[in-house]
């Protein structure tokens, strides 16, 4: 097999939780007080919009959650958003070791998130320590599983698809990156995408 020049990786479900998930809505309404079932309605009308960066958090927010008044304001609402996203164990701490000791393979994110949450997660976490770009489809206009993005992605680095590995924690967007060429692998536990990427190199 071709040694690999690009490790393309997801954010959310990999290195740190994800920014906006179905786990933190549902907390959201419990804490918040109001209709999760409404909510979550709404939430998959236009979330897609937000990601692909044609509206602003706000905007989602006034349709989401602020489309009639409410007992909290939206700061302290936005200050919760902001503080579903973790760290997961293991993987950060181990890119930035990877990347100092392999500096000739380029590590490079290709994640659907909305403007905001990208911004914040990028600067909270240094992943500029990790990673030597960001395809976030807040940027680009296009978001997983649109074939357009990964190719996008490739096209930035100059890579053949050969050259390439995928790691994401959803297998049918893993999918998606083999129909193209590029080596997909599901992200279950951080050893486990360790020692594949590492069994690569040898």
């Amino acid at each position: 097999m071709n040694p690999f020049k690009i490790l393309f990786l997801d954010i959310g479900g990999v290195s740190l939780t994800n920014g906006w998930g179905h786990d933190s809505r549902e907390k959201a309404a419990k804490e918040f007080g109001f209709d999760f079932t409404e909510m979550e309605a709404l939430h998959n009308f236009i979330f897609n919009v937000y990601e692909i960066g044609r509206i602003t958090l706000d905007e989602y927010l006034d349709i989401v959650v602020f489309n009639k008044p409410r007992v909290f304001t939206r700061e302290d609402f936005k200050t919760f958003m902001f503080s579903r996203s973790l760290e997961l164990p293991g993987m950060l701490q181990w890119l930035k070791e990877f990347k100092k000791a392999n500096q000739q393979i380029k590590i490079v994110s290709i994640n659907n998130e909305g403007r905001e949450l990208n911004e914040y997660r990028v600067k909270k976490f240094q992943l500029h320590d990790c990673f030597d770009a960001f395809i976030s489809s807040c940027e680009v206009g296009m978001r997983k599983p649109d074939p357009g993005i990964f190719r996008l992605a490739m096209g930035v680095v100059q890579a053949a698809p050969s050259e390439c590995i995928y790691f994401d924690d959803r297998i049918y967007l893993v999918d998606a990156a083999k129909r193209l060429g590029i080596r997909g692998y599901h992200h279950q536990r951080f050893e486990t995408t360790k020692e594949i990427i590492e069994g690569l190199l040898q």
